[in-house]
């Protein structure tokens, strides 16, 4: 249950722009900004980083950012923001259902090509404490991706390191559509919605 009343949207209309650019991309607004609203600068800031780093494309695909944020909130531990990213690489970016449920066997699995290994290969290191990227994952990267690519990648496991952060924290309620995902996609790989299921939410038992 989340840990911080957010801020009703009605009682926010100064932010009213933030939340409409939240639903045009994602289908509704995440939970998180309405406890961000309570300082309107952070979101407005947040919001603006999140744009540069995975709102409009840039030299990676969107569907691998969103893989990769995906990993990495996984490998972090944030089942918010676990939920968040799978289930917008498969509403948003198309990515199949099946693809982010295997994305744990990516050395393995057929599913993935060599250049989406080495980026998720990052982003698990990344994503661990301490970190655990070494040179050798770098080496790999550069054999798919230029400098400028790499940094994109980075910047992705980054934005979601602090949403990982503040979503754990705050233990942030998951909205319904992403907590439909995961209870539908998630499980098998050892997701639960935890503390982020709404305390009014009967399914908070299957957690």
């Amino acid at each position: 249950m989340v840990r911080v009343t957010p801020v009703a949207r009605e009682n926010a209309p100064e932010l009213e722009d933030v939340f409409q650019r939240a639903e045009k991309a994602l289908g509704f607004v995440p939970t998180s900004f309405f406890a961000m609203a309570r300082a309107p600068g952070i979101l407005r800031a947040f919001t603006r980083l999140s744009r540069e780093v995975i709102g409009i494309p840039g030299t990676v695909p969107l569907p691998l950012k969103r893989m990769v944020a995906y990993m990495a909130s996984r490998t972090a531990g944030c089942q918010y923001c676990s939920a968040h990213t799978a289930e917008s690489a498969a509403a948003v970016d198309g990515v199949p259902p099946e693809k982010i449920a295997a994305i744990w066997s990516y050395e393995t699995s057929p599913l993935f090509d060599e250049a989406e290994r080495a980026a998720l290969r990052m982003a698990q290191g990344a994503g661990a404490s301490p970190n655990a990227v070494t040179d050798d994952d770098f080496d790999d990267l550069r054999k798919h991706f230029d400098d400028n690519q790499i940094v994109e990648l980075v910047a992705t496991v980054c934005l979601f390191g602090w949403l990982n952060r503040w979503n754990d924290t705050m233990a942030t309620d998951l909205e319904e559509r992403p907590l439909e995902f995961g209870l539908a996609n998630l499980t098998g790989s050892g997701w639960t919605p935890g503390k982020h299921a709404p305390a009014d939410d009967r399914r908070e038992a299957r957690s």
